[in-house]
């Protein structure tokens, strides 16, 4: 985030080319030049819809131009039908920019011709491609494994990918790809053993994945590319799920993380390129999210490569189900990019257009989509039979011969030989695979992980998170100061005094000024801290004000970039209005900074359900799945208020049904202090978990909520916060977040400390051991009851309950919740009034249900 300064950013594509000066002007055009300028123009712009796309004839029939070709242009217009209008089609009118343009077109309209070296490399890699696949299909009849034949080119397109780069300063490539031709890109360009591929299918050593691991097709790889002029770039494919598109900003994220690692030429020293299958282009929505972040500050990662592996079928689907327009990618015009369509059965013309994608991302710092247009050979999987939804395509097919042998024939080559070398060497890799004992691990993490762990939570204290008075006031200080000349708002100025004062003890500490320390503490010590959000700068509740607005100038200043010399990276963001893309990204990033605290924040915590897939897929799963570790952090606001239905529940139940083997930490923090110390052990434990915190809305500045300087201090995070108030209690009330505050305050109302509340901060891992010495506290207590603000069938009940009951003992354990709904809450704020007030009165007075 810039601080003290506009943005002078542009919109990207609008960039404006020099005026000539009057004595620079060109000769004007004769007649000639015209019509040739008038032809070219029109192929400049329309061509694309003749283009002979379709290897099998079927499809993308070609569309008449939207007006005619002037009378006696068939010369030119045959001239620019080749460049336009051939097997390569170029939209590129929607860019706004005139340099851009001139650029593609200068790209486009000359002779381009591969060198034989060149076209006999290409040959070698299809023949690899091709059986591979045909390997597999011998030994493993019927297995899926979401062949790449028909799309083979994909392997020397992605090489020529990797070849211009390297030249152009790349050193690393972050890709993400969907099922089809994974393995093949694993083996054919990443640069994995085939045998290990192979070993995969053999499933080899099952107890060692029980209750984990993944698909084959799902999982990641590392490798590294060496061009032949000597430069390596390390090639990271990412793991991913069935929903196909999730990925997107997952790999955004990570490429992201990486080039701010490598500080300056970051952006040009890291690709990412996502690879697509055209019925996800144009169906996925969190594509059309991940789109939007291509130049968005704090977002931006110098342009990604979007590959569209496009055989023109959506599982069964014919494109005209798949998507509402000639090409699936018309998604993409959105945005001032280029979209190239290539056939895919002219490698020549394939290797051409990597070249120039590759040239025009490094160029301009563009996103740019390549649309590689050929067909499949088998079904959806090996294990379908796609004769039955599409017989006149499959004819086609059937009479088409693998590209590596039309090729040779055009190039006229005979490589029986080098095609029966190939041949033996995938037969002998699939006998080594046969016999490995154990399954091959396909990807290496980076060395930055070596200090962070995985696997079960270690039992005991966790680390110290106190802070001393004085180092709290220190900080404070410098949170609260402005620059001289900055004109901080009346409102914000009143609020830092506030903070001011709970700096130096004299006022208790609030949500918003807790969580600065926590993040400014952080960064003192080195430590990177990324927060985004819909409204994160200021906060939704505006509560956190990290970033103050000038009252004059609208510039921008955040007193937690402005720390010391050599603190931590602060960034804080206000996102697009997405969920599943900003989550993702941030997710990715985590990925690949664990030194950095990055946290996500909805705006209500109810909206993360537009992020599901994220969470389940990837948040809840990753390390099951992968072995993957994330930090990342969500902060979703929770608390009923009478704000209706979508604004009350964050869906505690859904992340703790998620939870299992220490997968993730799901806590509630009942007071500032306590979150101040969650947020400084996520960031300073060697332990790297997902942490999910319902986070306060009301209760932000309630004062039952705030704690005294002295609580910031605090050894550290306390799981449970047993009662100091209760006087001999025969009850104990057991809860976690906002209701217990009401609760108090009612208990405080009548003057009847007979009933001890608790609180559970952390909800998983439950603990339990902390919880049973709170209960011990009060051995009169003959009973406990769970009360939950949320209805019976949602909140924290159905998990809780029963750990409850077993650190319960002997003594009776009742509930009190809301009745069970279909709804999370009620719409009306009167009856939230009546059933909150129902719900403390059987709380405190009148018991609950067995």
């Amino acid at each position: 985030m810039a601080t003290r300064a506009k943005s002078q950013s542009k919109t990207p594509g609008t960039e404006k080319t020099v005026s000539p000066t009057i004595d620079a002007l060109p000769e004007r055009e004769t007649g000639a030049d015209q019509l040739r300028t008038t032809v070219f123009e029109i192929f400049r712009r329309w061509g694309y819809l003749q283009a002979q796309l379709d290897p099998l004839q079927q499809y993308l029939p070609p569309e008449p131009f939207p007006v005619e070709l002037p009378e006696g242009s068939d010369n030119i217009a045959a001239e620019a039908r080749k460049f336009y209008s051939g097997t390569i089609a170029l939209e590129f009118s929607h860019i706004a920019s005139p340099e851009r343009r001139e650029w593609l077109q200068a790209a486009m309209e000359q002779e381009y011709r591969e060198t034989p070296e060149q076209q006999a490399h290409t040959l070698t890699q299809l023949i690899k491609a091709d059986l591979f696949e045909q390997t597999i299909q011998q030994r493993y009849l019927g297995t899926k494994r979401f062949s790449l034949e028909g799309l083979t080119v994909l392997i020397p397109f992605l090489e020529r990918i990797f070849e211009v780069s390297s030249g152009l300063g790349v050193e690393r490539c972050n890709f993400a790809m969907s099922h089809r031709g994974r393995l093949n890109v694993m083996v054919n360009t990443v640069g994995r053993s085939a045998a290990d591929i192979f070993t995969k299918f053999e499933d080899v050593d099952p107890r060692s994945h029980l209750g984990g691991g993944d698909v084959k097709y799902h999982q990641g790889a590392t490798g590294v590319y060496t061009s032949p002029a000597g430069k390596e770039v390390r090639l990271h494919l990412a793991s991913n799920p069935s929903h196909l598109e999730a990925v997107d900003p997952v790999i955004m994220g990570r490429a992201r993380a990486r080039q701010v690692r490598l500080g300056k030429d970051g952006e040009s020293k890291v690709l990412p390129m996502i690879i697509h299958g055209d019925a996800a282009f144009a169906g996925q929505g969190i594509f059309a999210e991940t789109l939007d972040l291509a130049t968005i500050t704090g977002y931006q990662v110098g342009g990604t490569i979007q590959v569209v592996v496009n055989n023109l079928l959506g599982f069964t689907a014919e494109p005209h189900e798949s998507n509402s327009s000639r090409y699936s990618t018309d998604i993409a015009k959105r945005l001032p990019i280029p979209i190239f369509h290539v056939n895919a059965e002219d490698p020549d013309a394939v290797l051409r257009v990597a070249k120039i994608a590759a040239e025009y991302r490094a160029k301009f710092a563009s996103d740019v989509v390549v649309d590689l247009i050929g067909y499949r050979r088998h079904g959806h999987s090996e294990v379908d039979d796609p004769t039955v939804t599409q017989p006149r395509r499959y004819a086609r097919i059937k009479e088409t011969a693998p590209l590596y042998k039309s090729y040779a024939e055009r190039l006229g080559i005979d490589a029986s030989a080098e095609i029966a070398a190939i041949q033996q060497q995938f037969l002998a890799d699939q006998a080594h695979g046969k016999e490995a004992e154990h399954a091959p691990s396909l990807s290496e993490l980076p060395t930055y992980w070596k200090n962070y762990e995985g696997g079960r939570l270690p039992k005991g204290e966790d680390v110290a998170t106190g802070l001393t008075a004085d180092e709290v006031k220190d900080l404070v200080a410098q949170l609260t100061t402005a620059p001289a000349d900055f004109h901080v708002h009346p409102k914000v100025q009143a609020l830092l005094k506030q903070r001011v004062e709970m700096g130096e003890g004299k006022r208790p500490f609030d949500y918003g000024t807790a969580e600065l320390v926590a993040y400014a503490s952080l960064l003192k010590a080195g430590t990177p801290v990324r927060l985004s959000g819909q409204d994160s700068q200021r906060g939704t509740f505006n509560q956190r004000h990290s970033v103050w607005v000038d009252t004059e100038t609208e510039l921008r200043y955040s007193p937690l970039q402005h720390l010391s010399d050599n603190q931590g990276r602060f960034e804080v963001y206000n996102s697009m209005l997405s969920e599943a893309a900003v989550l993702g990204f941030e997710y990715g990033y985590s990925r690949d900074y664990p030194e950095a605290l990055v946290l996500w924040e909805a705006q209500f915590g109810d909206f993360a359900n537009g992020a599901q897939i994220i969470i389940d897929q990837f948040i809840a799963a990753g390390e099951a799945k992968w072995g993957l570790q994330s930090g990342v952090v969500l902060l979703l606001p929770h608390g009923y208020e009478g704000q209706g239905p979508e604004h009350s529940s964050a869906r505690i139940e859904r992340y703790l049904q998620l939870c299992a083997t220490d997968n993730m930490i799901v806590a509630q923090p009942s007071n500032a202090a306590q979150y101040f110390h969650l947020l400084r052990r996520q960031a300073l434990s060697p332990y790297r978990k997902p942490l999910v915190v319902f986070t306060p809305k009301s209760m932000l500045r309630h004062p039952d909520a705030v704690s005294p300087v002295v609580d910031l201090a605090a050894p550290r995070f306390r799981k449970v916060l047993a009662d100091g108030e209760a006087k001999d209690p025969r009850r104990i009330l057991v809860c976690s977040g906002k209701i217990g505050h009401n609760l108090r305050v009612e208990r405080a109302k009548r003057g009847d400390f007979s009933t001890a509340i608790v609180f559970v901060e952390q909800l998983y891992p439950w603990p339990a051991e902390e919880l049973e010495a709170a209960l011990a506290q009060y051995p009169h207590a003959e009973e406990i009851v769970w009360v939950q603000e949320e209805p019976a069938n949602m909140g924290p009940l159905t998990y809780a309950y029963p750990l409850l009951k077993r650190s319960a003992g002997s003594r009776r354990v009742l509930r009190v919740t809301r009745s069970a709904s279909a709804s999370p809450a009620t719409g009306s704020a009167k009856a939230h009034e009546l059933e909150e007030k129902a719900l403390i009165e059987l709380a405190l007075g009148r018991g609950g249900k067995k």
